[in-house]
């Protein structure tokens, strides 16, 4: 599978588009409340994600996607994330890995191309799920702690 290829280049050079996308994500504007995430943290979950995508991808079910992503939701809410710059985040997480694929030139061929094709189809499922589910999260705990805050008033 030629998209196993393209996943493996990117798990392969996970510690480079970490740190790439962590500076995108610090001036960004639309990512300005990732400021509050301490750096480190940030950089694990990225990581966490490149070093492992063909699992993420291939193996992992849609309940660990949303297990994981709806832990990230309810903790980037904790931290006073706005919601629009943690989906902000999620997006531009995406297009970064679809840039770095372009700028390493794979498509030569109608093979390389259909695998690009089919690596973008598997991208979008799990950063359309992980989205989601983060959201679910990030509003689970507001709406959590909300109705705490209002029965403690």
């Amino acid at each position: 599978m030629i998209s196993l290829r393209l996943v493996r280049v990117i798990e392969s050079r996970s510690d480079e588009l970490a740190a790439e996308l962590i500076a995108k994500l610090g001036t960004s504007s639309r990512t300005a409340d990732l400021r509050k995430v301490p750096v480190e943290e940030l950089r694990q979950r990225i990581e966490e994600i490149l070093r492992h995508l063909s699992e993420w991808l291939l193996t992992k079910m849609g309940h660990d996607i949303e297990k994981r992503y709806f832990e990230i939701g309810e903790r980037r809410a904790s931290q006073g994330v706005a919601l629009s710059d943690l989906c902000w985040a999620i997006v531009l997480t995406k297009e970064h890995l679809w840039e770095f694929l372009q700028r390493q030139g794979f498509m030569s061929g109608p093979v390389e191309i259909y695998g690009e094709m089919e690596l973008l189809r598997l991208l979008d499922r799990f950063f359309y799920r992980a989205l989601c589910f983060a959201t679910e999260g990030y509003e689970q705990y507001v709406q959590l702690h909300n109705g705490s805050e209002n029965h403690a008033a």
